[in-house]
């Protein structure tokens, strides 16, 4: 099997022999269209090596990170698409393996060191709130953070590895490590129960201690493993009380258990619980985007959506499209729960371009071959273009006779060194043209010309050159 290195030089070698076969070419008025085929295959060859490249600083089962994400991936498979582009296939659950672009991912050099694994007890460090407690490691994440079994995260200054006091063996140790908060705290106490003599004052001062302790804890608002646990159940309670319903009216509906008293589900709902047609649909709506996201929740961190109004922006999108809106929304919130106004607004630029920001893409003075345009600016497809503004999901770019927003998708880049070098001063040239009043019909219709062809033969040059002098332009 071919490696990439050998593949990107082998493709190196190609671009090589199409460039020697371009400079041949150049000049020869009678070559234009084969100019234009190896023009075609040199912009091909160039894409496919960049997209090699890309993937050449991976290997499959290597740890890896987003750089605006906790969560630590396993590499499962690289690929390179039918249409050439590069795709790094990641589990962020060690299930479901997900399509990533190469450009947001970075080898997680913590894991990669294998410096903790699941398992292993952490001590947290000096000048964390909860400093000298130990927790057991559930969960490695990026960048040396650790999740906890008690849903605690650590980030990498916050924690040591645990040392295991003289004295006590393994099993002393898991029961140690299983104490509630209060007991955890005064663990130094209880140690020297079991290792002093088992005087009476001695143990009447220590028992004394571990209730000042206690009582401490108490007055600053600490809760046991069990109050942690019940206070979460019932937080995901609140949080999910209109999941719950939505799945009930869905079931009520589909298995039509209104029919023995209502003829419809609508008069149903609006007798038994005062709800309107609209609010019980919405409900339900909620309820379907919910039960796809939590299929793919642990990539989100477990946050899903906390409310109905969360969900309802949501479901312009397909499924498919609601995890990827899903997963933006959290990277753009820092990971907390979104707002209902937080989400509509970013779904608002979503609709555009759902799947990845204008600078992921290109950057300002990049070359293009516009393509797939419609309505008004259907007469701009096969026209080459410019960038000179990069918007969240839009690109602003220059074309021969305006500016036009446009998605990356409407854009094919040009990657011609020639082409990228020569097509602003062509754009320039034709600006000025355009300024002039009373132009010729046939300038116009030179000029639109021109704004479709990626470089300029000898003859185009000097037509272009005529032009200029006849209505006393200067270069």
């Amino acid at each position: 099997m071919i490696s990439l290195i050998e593949e990107i030089s082998a493709l190196k070698t190609q671009e090589q022999s199409l460039h020697t076969s371009l400079d041949n070419l150049r000049g020869q008025r009678s070559k234009v269209r084969e100019h234009r085929q190896l023009d075609k295959e040199l912009a091909g060859i160039i894409r496919k090596r960049q997209n090699y490249e890309s993937l050449a600083r991976f290997e499959v089962g290597m740890p890896v990170n987003r750089a605006d994400s906790k969560l630590l991936g396993h590499i499962c498979d690289l690929k390179i698409t039918p249409g050439g582009l590069a795709e790094v296939w990641v589990s962020w659950d060690s299930e479901v393996e997900i399509p990533e672009s190469p450009n947001l991912l970075q080898p997680d050099e913590w894991a990669i060191a294998q410096i903790i694994s699941v398992g292993d007890r952490i001590t947290v460090s000096d000048g964390h709130e909860l400093s000298g407690k130990t927790f057991v490691v559930a969960q490695l994440m990026a960048r040396g953070a650790v999740e906890t079994k008690d849903e605690h995260i650590f980030e990498r200054e916050d924690w040591v590895l645990f040392e295991s006091p003289v004295g006590l063996g393994g099993k002393e140790n898991e029961e140690l490590t299983s104490n509630d908060d209060a007991k955890s705290v005064t663990t130094p106490e209880i140690q020297m129960v079991e290792e002093s003599s088992p005087k009476l004052e001695v143990l009447s001062e220590v028992i004394v201690t571990v209730e000042a302790v206690v009582t401490t804890t108490q007055e600053i608002g600490e809760l046991t493993e069990d109050e942690e646990q019940e206070r979460h159940q019932l937080e995901l309670k609140v949080e999910r009380a209109y999941y719950e319903a939505g799945s009930a009216l869905r079931e009520l509906r589909d298995k039509r258990l209104y029919r023995s008293t209502h003829r419809t589900f609508e008069e149903y709902c609006q007798d038994r619980f005062g709800f309107q047609r609209r609010h019980c649909y919405r409900l339900i709506e909620a309820a379907n985007v919910v039960d796809n996201l939590q299929e793919f929740c642990v990539q989100f961190g477990h946050i899903l959506p906390a409310t109905e109004s969360v969900c309802r922006s949501l479901t312009i999108f397909q499924p498919p499209q609601q995890i990827k809106a899903w997963q933006q929304i959290l990277q753009e919130t820092g990971g907390k729960h979104p707002t209902g106004k937080e989400v509509k607004g970013i779904v608002e630029r979503l609709k555009e371009k759902p799947l990845f920001k204008a600078s992921d893409f290109c950057c300002v003075g990049d070359v293009f071959t516009l393509t797939r345009l419609e309505g008004a600016e259907r007469k701009y497809n096969g026209c080459w273009a410019i960038s000179f503004e990069l918007r969240d999901f839009t690109i602003a770019v220059d074309v021969y006779d305006t500016t036009l927003a446009v998605k990356p998708d409407n854009l094919n880049p040009i990657d011609l060194p020639d082409v990228r070098r020569q097509l602003p001063e062509t754009l320039k040239r034709i600006r000025r043209l355009r300024e002039c009043d009373l132009l010729d019909r046939c300038v116009y219709t030179v000029l639109e010309s021109l704004g479709r062809q990626m470089y300029l033969t000898d003859f185009e040059n000097k037509l272009l050159t005529f032009m200029e002098q006849e209505h006393g332009i200067e270069k």
